[in-house]
């Protein structure tokens, strides 16, 4: 008997030919209807989350873990926005990247084309299955999507809605697939979809992600824990370090792009960093700190090595006082996970070498690493972000869901 992963993703292959003949027009068409749907069907959505939200609750969920899974009607707008801003971006599918001739007469075209069909495997955020149908469906590619069992009732809602809106359209409905089985056996068999899935995305915690590197035949866009930094420089202007580092930490700790350790020049700290972290401690931050931050933030816990290496995506925050740029640098080059990183500082050569040598997707001059985000670089959505350097580094949108084709016109050559 066939499985439930192998069936929907041979319907989403048979889907993809047809996918592929979409003009722009009618690729917008249709994520027009489901960001319409979505608002006309945003009670029903709202109840299935519901569902999620008290069963989550019973189990004991931390509430930065359902603060990422709840929806609410404004949620649900920003979500169908997020669609109308895909539907107003360039289509990068057909776009002429090169063109030559060769001497033998040979015109040689280089143009973007659709992935395929992609397998999309993520954890309890269900905007995910809208933001990954909207982008893959843009470009011409079907989607196979494995969300956590933790929004089953809202992925079910969701795309229920999303193919009922295509109804209505000329993209087929099979182009967007729920994998419902919330066996872990599920993802690892999409893992092995070699002939059916094109490329496989993870999009989740450190674990969902290495089990997706270390195990997929099928290719991986690798999307990366988010251990990000903020460097305090001794420079640092203390009103724009402060509402920097609280927002990176505290405006939504239970995302990738939030701050898990505040690197702080000593020369600041001496100043500043008790009145900092008294502000962090009234908003419910717990903080963990070196030898020397604990001398100067009173409660604060050790921090232990794994601690500086862990994604807390929640409220709990590491401290470290170092005496250089060098220290703060050599910290992350240890610690990062090359997703987003910041320095706060006056010093315009300071703020170079560390734009220029830190390695990560997204390096900061004086802004949050809260931007690290589709939606905020203007792309509409993101299917993910990147923290890997093949194909594609960085919140991943339209051209990151296309590969390339050559296109040759010849009149009658042979190789000799």
């Amino acid at each position: 008997m066939i499985s439930e992963v192998r069936h929907k993703a041979a319907l989403a292959q048979e889907a993809a030919a047809t996918m592929n003949r979409l003009s722009t027009e009618q690729k917008n068409t249709a994520l027009l209807h489901m960001a319409d749907a979505l608002l006309t069907e945003q009670t029903a959505i709202i109840e299935a989350n519901g569902l999620d939200l008290a069963r989550g609750r019973e189990q004991g969920t931390s509430p930065s873990l359902l603060d990422r899974l709840a929806l609410n009607g404004e949620r649900i707008e920003a979500i169908a926005e997020g669609l109308r801003q895909i539907v107003a971006l360039p289509d990068p599918v057909g776009e002429l990247l090169e063109k030559f001739d060769r001497p033998n007469g040979l015109k040689v075209e280089k143009i973007r084309v659709p992935l395929g069909v992609i397998g999309m495997i993520y954890e309890a955020r269900p905007n995910v299955t809208v933001d990954a149908a909207g982008l893959c469906l843009k470009t011409g590619n079907c989607v196979v999507l494995r969300g956590g069992s933790a929004a089953i009732e809202s992925n079910r809602k969701i795309v229920e809605v999303l193919k009922n809106a295509l109804a209505a359209t000329d993209m087929p409905a099979e182009a967007i697939q729920l994998i419902e089985d919330s066996d872990r056996a599920s993802v690892n068999e999409m893992l092995k979809l070699n002939g059916l899935l094109d490329v496989v995305i993870p999009r989740g915690g450190a674990s969902l992600i290495r089990n997706v590197v270390e195990n997929a035949t099928v290719p991986v866009i690798e999307t990366g824990a988010g251990v990000c930094h903020t460097f305090i420089d001794g420079s640092a202007n203390y009103g724009m370090a402060e509402e920097i580092a609280f927002n990176a930490k505290v405006q939504r700790p239970s995302v990738c792009n939030s701050m898990e350790t505040l690197i702080v020049h000593e020369a600041f700290a001496e100043r500043h960093l008790a009145a900092l972290a008294g502000r962090f401690v009234e908003a419910g931050v717990e903080l963990r700190g070196d030898e020397k931050s604990r001398r100067l933030v009173e409660g604060a816990k050790p921090a232990t090595e794994e601690d500086y290496r862990t994604e807390y995506n929640d409220y709990i925050l590491n401290i470290r006082i170092v005496d250089s740029l060098e220290d703060a640098l050599d910290h992350i080059r240890h610690y990062g996970t090359k997703h987003s990183e910041c320095i706060v500082t006056e010093d315009a050569a300071n703020a170079e070498r560390f734009v220029q040598e830190v390695d990560a997707a997204a390096v900061y001059h004086n802004a949050s690493t809260r931007f690290t985000d589709g939606f905020e670089f203007g792309f509409g959505a993101e299917i993910g972000i990147s923290t890997q350097k093949l194909h594609a580094r960085g919140p991943m949108g339209l051209p990151a869901l296309t590969s390339t084709k050559f296109r040759i016109y010849g009149n009658g050559q042979i190789r000799g």
